[in-house]
């Protein structure tokens, strides 16, 4: 059974990644994708050294033993998924691009039972229809005819490519041995090495003011060292599908940060709020065991139904 700090950890992780998306649009115009990818990361490195240090004691000859997999979960999960979502926000309405990212945890779910065997149960799979129903009403309004009739332009394709990526990434992580922060410290350090050459070639001028730094800043360490730290410290405990379906609730609190900005929140979006929040319940529910022979269980769903054997 998972603690409930894993569940407090997924949300915090989707909190910080709504306020990226935020800030990050408050910053378009004065920096490109490929700039805003690089400093984020050269920010975030030290931090998850210090935190991989003070949690983990890592070895970090072992750790390096896997750096074939850190080296491709830098460039899908650090790398690729930013600058498509960054591209995708360049070119496409808001309502496209969150429409094709709130695939994203029904996507983990089916990847990993299909890949890595990881069981969905029948209250999760209710859990992410459900969610799923609750997104998208925040974001057709009402108008769930919409998701059938939006033509998707290149930005939805952006999109629908950063979904793939951090689905991929999602799913690798589990596989690998190094420990969830050192991991983040790994990758964000080959991430910063790779786009800063890359970064000074081809980035153009920077013409952030003050603001615009600080918001930089914020995205250098909330979105990316706390984040990215407890998204692969909960995929660690309790699985990518179930850790995915936490992702829907990153436009509620979007929504939410746009009411705390005084944009009115809707009854359609409150509503839609609470099927997200329902979902999210529906996944995170715990099998229960019942006792049955000394060193054996049964498990049951919440119907009371068997589910396995566990020893």
């Amino acid at each position: 059974m998972a603690s409930w700090r894993v569940y407090l950890f997924l949300v915090l992780a989707n909190l910080f990644w709504s306020g990226n998306y935020v800030v990050g649009n408050l910053l378009a115009g004065g920096i490109s994708p490929l700039q805003l990818t690089a400093i984020r990361w050269a920010i975030a490195t030290p931090f998850l050294v210090v935190l991989a240090v003070l949690l983990e004691k890592p070895d970090w000859h072992a750790a390096l033993r896997e750096w074939p997999m850190h080296l491709v979960q830098a460039a899908l999960g650090l790398i690729a998924f930013c600058l498509f979502s960054y591209q995708a926000l360049a070119h496409t309405t808001a309502l496209n691009a969150a429409l094709v990212g709130a695939t994203n945890p029904v996507l983990i779910a089916l990847v990993a039972a299909l890949l890595v065997r990881e069981r969905i149960r029948r209250t999760s799979s209710l859990g992410l229809v459900t969610s799923l129903l609750g997104v998208l009403l925040i974001l057709t309004d009402g108008k769930l005819l919409e998701v059938f009739t939006t033509e998707y332009n290149v930005g939805g394709l952006w999109m629908l490519g950063a979904v793939m990526v951090w689905t991929v990434y999602t799913i690798l992580g589990r596989t690998l041995k190094t420990a969830p922060v050192t991991s983040a410290a790994l990758q964000s350090a080959i991430a910063a090495i790779v786009l800063a050459p890359v970064t000074l070639l081809v980035g153009g001028p920077i013409t952030l003011d003050s603001a615009g730094w600080w918001g930089v800043l914020y995205i250098g360490l909330f979105p990316s060292v706390l984040s990215l730290m407890l998204w692969n410290i909960s995929v660690k405990k309790i699985g990518a599908g179930r850790a995915g379906i936490y992702l829907n609730l990153m436009p509620l609190f979007t929504a939410l940060m746009a009411l705390a900005m005084g944009t009115p929140i809707t009854l359609v979006q409150v509503l839609g709020g609470a099927l997200v929040i329902a979902g999210v319940w529906l996944t995170s529910r715990p099998v229960r065991t019942v006792p049955v022979a000394p060193g054996s269980h049964i498990a049951f769903d919440a119907k009371g139904s068997e589910v396995r054997p566990v020893r």
